[in-house]
């Protein structure tokens, strides 16, 4: 399937455009075409756009799911951005909130959570957020109606918002396999049983909050026991479905922000790359944005900024990092096969690691977070190192280093 190639580039339109702040009414995707290329060149296969159905405020608060938010732009709008990306061989995902909507969304009392005492059930206690209620029919046929709206208008995916608030069967309910078999589903789940719940949900994928989580915090706390456990785990989900994997995304702190040391930044980057799931990158965290996520009204402004017109307007010092994400997905590329790639771990210490991750080639990763450079007592026979190395199996302090097979 399509989707075991793709690598996405993850955008929140209302931020990205600056629609969040700005006229209500306006066309402002076509901003989106100017970046369609500078995602290819980055290497990646899939535009995954954050909400852009009419909504209250932040999008997560939709009032109409069939109609594009006026603050973004108008059918017109959104059908020539998904022209454009597919004749550049982009795919297109929206994101689909379905557990909640904003209390002025108009339907009927009865599609509605409700407690005992009658009162609206809320998404986590935010008032504006009300719940439908999932096991009315005319909720199932709704959601049904609406994945095919856009699934006929040329979108290739849906992300299921809060897919963890929602009961898995209403998924396997709703989902319109049937009509078109090669869309792509994921769910947004954060704890639990991912395993689980894709099989009783019939979706394509979960977000990996397990392994990102493992990631950042390995690096921070010189712990790669932590990585080493969670990516056990995550080889267990491969026997059941590919996750969906990711160091950032619109809900979280930046991954430039979130660790400590800043040289550790290519680490985080590498262990994405070099294990198997269908990575995601959030727009900015290429070009080593800052960011960091606080708990208040107006504490995800930091993690969703307005972007300039062109990718020409970027600073400079960014950079480096989209070109050390363009070698590190040129490696992904060649290896296509790490999809579905098993990663074990061949060498672990607190501040060091060997995975070497195999399918239908290897690829071995070490990292060295110490102070001390590092000879990894492992084979390497038949790799080569992606750079230049007098000897492939000592990498300098704070440091890391691919070897592949050819």
């Amino acid at each position: 399937m399509w989707a075991d190639h793709v690598i996405w580039w993850q955008v929140y339109p209302l931020g990205f455009t600056g629609a969040a702040s700005g006229p209500s009414v306006a066309h402002r995707l076509g901003r989106l075409e100017n970046w369609l290329d500078y995602a290819i060149e980055l290497g990646c296969s899939g535009l995954l756009l954050g909400p852009v159905f009419a909504s209250e405020t932040h999008g997560y608060d939709t009032v109409d799911h069939f109609r594009i938010d006026p603050r973004l732009g108008d059918d017109a709008d959104f059908d020539r951005l998904v022209d454009q990306a597919h004749q550049r061989g982009l795919r297109i995902a929206l994101d689909g909130v379905f557990n909640h909507v904003a209390r002025s969304f108009d339907a009927p009392p009865e599609w509605f959570r409700r407690h005992a005492d009658g009162s609206l059930d809320t998404f986590e206690g935010h008032e504006q957020l009300v719940g439908l209620d999932h096991s009315h029919p005319a909720v199932a046929q709704y959601v049904r109606d609406v994945l095919c709206h856009w699934l006929d208008r040329g979108v290739d995916a849906w992300r299921l918002d809060v897919a963890y608030a929602v009961p898995a069967e209403f998924w396997r309910a709703v989902l319109p396999r049937e009509r078109y078999p090669d869309a792509w589903f994921f769910g947004e789940v954060i704890h639990g049983d991912y395993a689980g719940y894709v099989a009783k949900s019939g979706l394509d994928s979960v977000t990996q909050y397990e392994l990102w989580k493992a990631i950042w915090s390995s690096l921070n706390d010189g712990n790669f026991f932590e990585l080493a456990y969670a990516l056990g785990r995550h080889d267990e989900l491969l026997d059941t479905f590919v996750p969906q994997t990711f160091v950032g995304n619109h809900d979280v702190t930046r991954i430039a922000t979130r660790l400590d040391d800043e040289r550790h930044l290519g680490h985080a980057l590498a262990i994405l790359f070099a294990v198997g799931g269908i990575p995601s990158i959030y727009s900015g965290d290429e070009q080593a944005f800052q960011g960091l996520k606080e708990d208040r009204i107006g504490g995800d402004d930091a993690i969703r900024p307005e972007f300039p017109d062109t990718p020409a307007e970027l600073a400079a010092s960014g950079w480096p990092t989209y070109r050390l994400h363009q070698r590190l997905i040129s490696v992904r590329r060649r290896n296509a096969w790490l999809t579905r790639g098993r990663t074990t771990v061949e060498h672990l210490t607190n501040q060091t690691i060997a995975l070497r991750s195999t399918g239908d080639g290897v690829v071995l990763l070490l990292l060295n977070i110490s102070d001390d450079a590092e000879r990894f007592p492992i084979d390497a026979a038949g790799l080569t190192a992606e750079d230049t190395a007098d000897d492939p199996l000592v990498v300098p302090a704070h440091s890391w280093r691919l070897l592949t097979s050819p």
